[in-house]
């Protein structure tokens, strides 16, 4: 499960990886708002296998970021869910993912 999600978002990550710049504010306008949002619905999958991996206290999985936004996307949610306490059930962790990785990714329109 890990390696096939590892290896969609380095999937969807790699037409940006030479556009990354540090912070998510460089992140290309060549990529539809459509895309976006369909990225940031599978991202909420893995904030709620981390707030999953969280309440049954494994340790925090983080994936290995190659200089694309997927995974430093996905793991900046993840480390958050940890050390946040107050994203205690599966409703706020998807909802979290979810607008956290909008706001990173710079959509304009944030779908339910």
């Amino acid at each position: 499960m890990k390696r096939s999600s590892l290896l969609l978002l380095c999937l969807l990550g790699a037409p940006l990886a030479m556009a990354h710049g540090g912070h998510a504010g460089n992140i290309p306008d060549d990529m539809p708002d459509a895309q976006k949002i369909r990225f940031c619905e599978r991202v909420r999958d893995h904030a709620l296998q981390a707030l999953y991996n969280r309440d049954r206290g494994s340790p925090m999985k983080l994936f290995e970021e190659d200089g694309s936004h997927g995974p430093r996307i996905v793991n900046h949610i993840i480390r958050r869910i940890y050390d946040e306490p107050q994203i205690s059930s599966p409703k706020k962790a998807e909802a979290f993912g979810r607008a956290t990785c909008n706001e990173m990714m710079g959509t304009r329109y944030t779908a339910e």
